[in-house]
């Protein structure tokens, strides 16, 4: 399988381990590194996390249910962390989110200074802020520009499908990303069927393979419209087959996180195993642009 790379980070392979609360230890990244993960993310750092929620997963027979949001372990936890990842040279991306613009640009000057080498933006999460409502172009423009600003380190992203998203895609262009991560999760729920109440009492993250289809169609729109920045696709990997997909549709790497509920180092090994085999040669490229008659994005 050919090497690959986003964000400046030489990979193994273009399969990454994705955000989320298998990547909130130390010990948990470390190992999925060595079990053949191209990178990892972290867990959201956040300076101010919300305290008090009940953040519980919920399985579905067709993925998963969260209402998690950030890492609760401190930045300066995180910072130390970090700076032992890039001792080593382990290729770990930090996922950062802050309450403003602001505070998000100085988290990731603050990260900066371990020698990590590379940054995603956490800045969709569906289960703060009662949804996100607010998350259109100028937002996804403020905290981006902002944190450009302050950081030469490259960064992603991370958006969700829906709505607006090829205005929020432009906006996360104009402001500086240097690669989207797509999708975070989307609102999900599912019933109880002994109470017949809203599992978690609300709307929160889905994520699993109800998502793939959204995602590939997302990506290869984007594509079309000439898109060029480096594309992390995200959402309902769970085999090589799945990362084939979102390689052939024009998705640069895979990040793979729902399925490694299961079995976590077992799966992430078979995953690489079977992404090897289906690519040989061929890691997928970027399809073309649109012919000018279409519309660009």
């Amino acid at each position: 399988m050919p090497d690959a790379s986003i964000l400046g980070l030489p990979l193994a392979n273009p399969v990454i381990v994705g955000s989320g609360l298998l990547t909130d230890q130390e010990r948990n990244i470390r190992r999925l590194v060595e079990r053949g993960a191209g990178a990892v993310v972290t867990k959201t750092i956040h300076p101010n996390p919300p305290q008090g929620l009940d953040e519980r997963i919920i399985r579905l027979p067709v993925g998963m249910l969260n209402s998690t949001t950030y890492s609760k372990r401190s930045v300066n936890h995180w910072l130390d962390v970090l700076r032992s990842f890039a001792d080593d040279r382990l290729p770990v991306i930090a996922s950062l989110h802050a309450d403003s613009p602001a505070e998000l640009a100085a988290l990731a000057k603050d990260v900066e200074t371990t020698g990590c080498q590379a940054l995603e933006l956490g800045i969709s999460c569906l289960n703060e802020e009662e949804g996100l409502e607010d998350d259109n172009p100028d937002r996804v423009y403020a905290y981006t520009s902002e944190t450009r600003g302050r950081t030469t380190l490259p960064l992603s992203v991370k958006l969700a499908v829906g709505e607006g998203l090829q205005d929020r895609v432009r906006a996360a262009i104009a402001g500086g990303a240097d690669a989207i991560t797509l999708s975070d999760t989307i609102g999900g729920a599912a019933v109880d069927p002994a109470t017949g109440r809203l599992e978690l009492n609300g709307v929160f993250g889905y994520s699993g393979p109800g998502l793939k289809p959204l995602v590939l169609a997302a990506v290869w729109q984007l594509r079309r419209r000439g898109v060029e920045l480096p594309i992390m696709g995200c959402g309902g990997v769970s085999s090589g087959r799945d990362v084939a997909d979102y390689l052939s549709v024009g998705a640069n790497v895979a990040q793979v996180y729902t399925a490694l509920h299961t079995d976590m180092y077992e799966t992430l090994e078979r995953i690489v195993a079977e992404t090897r085999d289906l690519t040989g040669s061929s890691a997928g490229a970027p399809l073309p642009a649109e012919t000018p008659q279409e519309a660009a994005i």
